[in-house]
């Protein structure tokens, strides 16, 4: 038993280092995809600030600054997981997954490998928008450390979840233009939820359509935890939103490579 679980952490960390190695020297993807949240934080503050923050109730530019960061902060994880999509199809496709499976390792490995790397990518990410977000004028200052801390680990439970979806999304696509395709519901849902406006503010049909979708409870609870408005049941809700897709797409992610390998 603990032969084979040291074989599995062993493994498994041989893939993560892999993984990491590969983003350092093909950094472009990774760069291209994190400048979709950096210029949408951009656009959205100094163009449509003002206006926007009027919509909102705000007084100025910094309050819709406040009420804007926390969905680029997840639209930023939703984005990033599409490279993990990209490496996933580019490896099913260009033959390493077979060099894998002749060698004597941890099948599972290969895969806890992306969905490892790609959870510290979206960290790596999320904590470059921040500083960004920051620089122009985003400030939490009412947040406790404790606060931080759920704030941060609720960041992580999403990486994960979106990861493993992606790592799922990845392994059906037959190439990566198709992967990076599929994958874009994961940076199309958070324009549709509440990042840039209340669901209040939106025509009554559309507003179920935002509401029920993973990104706006994790949002509202992400935006509750740093800037102290109301969470509510949004707070149970995003957990068990991350839990879900997690299972869901794990057992997705594994069926699918091990039915790949029959």
């Amino acid at each position: 038993m603990s032969s084979s679980l040291s074989l599995a952490v062993r493994d498994s960390s041989t893939m993560l280092r892999r993984n990491l190695l590969h983003a350092r020297r093909y950094p472009s993807l990774t760069l291209n995809l994190l400048l979709t949240p950096v210029m949408l934080l951009l656009l959205f503050v100094y163009i449509f600030g003002d206006t926007m923050s009027a919509g909102i109730g705000g007084g100025d530019r910094s309050d819709y600054i406040a009420y804007l960061v926390p969905g680029l902060l997840l639209m930023t994880i939703g984005s990033t997981t599409i490279g993990t999509a990209v490496s996933v199809s580019n490896d099913m496709t260009e033959g390493i997954i077979a060099r894998f499976r002749t060698m004597a390792i941890h099948r599972p490995s290969v895969l806890v490998g992306h969905v490892v790397g790609s959870v510290l990518q979206c960290v790596m990410s999320v904590v470059l928008v921040g500083a960004v977000a920051v620089a122009i004028g985003f400030r939490s200052t009412d947040a406790t450390a404790l606060e931080w801390l759920a704030a941060f680990g609720l960041l992580v439970l999403f990486a994960t979840a979106l990861t493993w979806i992606a790592v799922g999304m990845g392994l059906i696509s037959p190439n990566a233009e198709a992967a990076s395709n599929n994958a874009m519901p994961l940076i199309f849902l958070p324009l549709i939820s509440s990042a840039f406006v209340p669901i209040a503010s939106m025509p009554g049909w559309f507003q179920p359509i935002a509401e029920y979708q993973p990104f706006t409870p994790a949002i509202e609870t992400l935006r509750g935890l740093l800037l102290g408005t109301e969470i509510g049941h949004n707070g149970w809700l995003a957990i068990a939103w991350c839990v879900g897709l997690t299972v869901l797409g794990y057992f997705w992610s594994t069926s699918k490579f091990n039915g790949d390998a029959k």
